[in-house]
């Protein structure tokens, strides 16, 4: 059988309607049918799937939504898993099955396991997601945290769904922020040779100022001393001109900040497939080719920008600038790609690492931004538009800043200042586990709490504890189960009879684990992995109510000695509850517990 209900159940609809609309021509027959929707009625007392069919169709059939859909019902009829198939309102489809379809999925999970879910709508299509990017700058912090747990779990899902998925961290390490690190790193190496200046002092000779002032950048200064000696350093132990430090000193930098960046994100259980550099790049020559494939488009002119819309700028001035014809594809004005020196606009960078990634063979792009770069979207997409036409798409999740809260009270932070709360103080405060499930318990553009307090309470209002805790409880039953003699693995339940599972609360469960490849394909198309954490959630709500169930009626517990072939029925139930929890913490790169402490 198919391990996807909804699936099976959509075409038993699609056959339903290629036979009532056989007048209909192949193309549009085809075009309706990828418009069939097959999915949980709003309301579970009008039956197991909903369908509108009828609606979508009945136009190119020639008949009222009502009177196609009465046809449609009378061919489900005639099918095995459906027990009931009446029209609702206008025309839609509501179908009840038999209890001996919705119990089927059970083997079928058992044999899947984590699998269970597993898709092949991707079709080996190439994707690549880049997510964090965060300027090497400094440790990570909770806003970073959101982007790349988001990221990693729509990696993960795409996976699941069939895509085939490369995981990618663009190292911006060629602009501003670098240079800003690279004087903070040399201040600290002039206090390693001992050398005392003044933080105040020493600013007035930075391009930018002492941007970043944090602690985790002594280890940096004494890393250069040691390798260096006062070799860095003018002749009084000073500052000396910039180009007798600058390159060697952002270089070590950089790489420590990268070793860290590495470190924290292989806490947080991310690890990108390709750390893509920005400064590689621009010194391939890379973007002066994207530039002048561009030219060769016709899509860059020289010409003055109109001045912005509200308050204009004191710095802004009417120059000739080279602009990227971005209105043409969609954008609400054209692009610099060059400075006023002549120099390489960011964008023009980004352009070329798009180009990059088109060029090593990606149809999908994936980009997760912080919600800060939101206008940033229309002229990145029109500039993939420009270089790939529909050989590939770009899509960007923003990620809305995360307050987090202690006791209540907001916990203040900021990466120049060096007083963040770091991604690492988050893991070792309430656990990688509990950091990624609550990153994905918001829709990423929606803002964000993170009370560490809720983090680790064991209440229902916390999600991690409530999936964690029926997790738990369905390895603790299979192991009391196993401790009586009663099979447990998946091998031995999968073919253990269950008629006895007939209760509404039995199969309101059932019903729910049949809904997780229908859930996986919809996240997976929308590039949504939340919906994995609210899945979850609805999952395990099923089972704690029928675990009370049980607590109340006898007849309901899953162990009953004197009863092995109901036992059987319902220890099968509950193994393929718990795979499918794990399947889904999988997507969502979360442990799974086996006890609760």
């Amino acid at each position: 059988m198919n391990s996807d209900l909804f699936a099976q159940i959509r075409a038993r609809v699609g056959a339903a309607l290629a036979a009532s609309a056989e007048a209909v021509p192949a193309d549009i027959l085809a075009d309706i049918l990828a418009r069939i929707e097959v999915s949980p009625p709003r309301d579970a007392a009008h039956g197991d799937m909903a369908s509108n069919a009828a609606m979508v169709a009945a136009k190119a059939v020639g008949q009222s939504p009502r009177a196609l859909a009465e046809a449609l019902a009378r061919h489900l009829a005639a099918a095995p898993e459906i027990a009931l198939a009446e029209v609702a309102g206008p025309g839609f489809l509501n179908i009840r099955l038999h209890p001996a379809a919705l119990r089927a999925i059970i083997p079928a999970i058992l044999a899947a396991g984590e699998a269970y879910g597993d898709s092949v709508i991707g079709a080996g299509e190439r994707v690549n997601v880049e997510y964090v990017s965060a300027n090497p700058t400094g440790p990570m912090h909770i806003g970073h945290c959101r982007g790349a747990v988001v990221g990693d779990a729509l990696a993960n899902l795409l996976a699941k769904a069939g895509f085939d998925v490369t995981r990618e961290y663009y190292i911006n390490d060629a602009g501003a922020q670098v240079t800003a690190l690279a004087w903070a790193a040399y201040w600290r190496y002039l206090q390693a040779i001992g050398t005392e200046i003044a933080a105040e002092e020493f600013a007035a000779h930075a391009p930018s100022g002492l941007q970043y002032r944090g602690e985790y950048l002594i280890p940096v200064g004494a890393a250069l001393a040691e390798k260096y000696g006062r070799d860095l350093a003018a002749a009084d132990g000073g500052i000396a001109p910039e180009p007798v430090w600058f390159e060697r000193v952002r270089d070590v930098a950089v790489a420590a900040m990268m070793a860290g960046i590495r470190e924290d994100l292989a806490l947080l259980g991310v690890r990108p497939d390709v750390f893509a550099s920005e400064r590689a790049l621009v010194e391939s020559g890379a973007v002066a080719a994207v530039i002048a494939r561009l030219a060769q488009a016709g899509l860059l002119y020289e010409g003055v920008l109109a001045p912005p819309k509200g308050k204009l700028p004191e710095d802004w001035e009417p120059r000739q600038q080279t602009l990227f014809r971005a209105t043409q594809f969609g954008d609400d004005v054209d692009r610099p790609l060059r400075k006023s020196d002549g120099s390489a606009t960011y964008f023009a960078n980004d352009i070329a690492y798009h180009a990059d990634k088109i060029g090593r063979g990606f149809t999908t792009l994936i980009d997760v931004w912080g919600a800060d770069h939101g206008g940033y979207v229309a002229r990145m997409q029109a500039a993939v538009r420009a270089l790939a036409g529909d050989g590939a798409t770009l899509a960007v999740l923003l990620c809305q800043i995360v307050h987090v809260l202690k006791g209540g009270q907001p916990v203040r932070m900021s990466k120049r200042a060096g007083t963040f709360v770091t991604l690492r103080d988050l893991i070792e405060e309430v656990g990688r586990d509990v950091v990624r499930f609550i990153m994905l318990t918001r829709k990423s553009d929606a803002q964000m709490e993170f009370d560490l307090d809720q983090a680790v309470a064991e209440t229902r209002e916390n999600p991690v504890f409530y999936v964690q805790y029926a997790h738990a409880r369905c390895r603790s039953v299979l192991r009391h189960a196993a401790e009586l003699g009663f099979p447990t693995t998946p091998e031995a339940l999968a073919g253990v009879a269950l008629d006895s599972l007939t209760d509404a609360a039995e199969l309101a469960l059932i019903r729910r684990l049949a809904g997780w490849p229908r859930l996986v394909e919809g996240a997976a198309r929308t590039f949504e992995p939340h919906r994995i954490a609210f899945f979850l959630y609805d999952l395990a709500g099923d089972f704690h109510i029928l675990w009370n169930r049980g607590r109340e009626a006898a007849t309901l517990r899953f162990i009953q000695p004197e009863r092995p072939a109901e036992t059987a029925a319902r220890l099968a139930l509950v193994a393929a509850t718990a795979a499918v929890i794990r399947s889904g913490l999988a997507v969502m790169g979360v442990t799974p517990v086996e006890e609760m402490r």
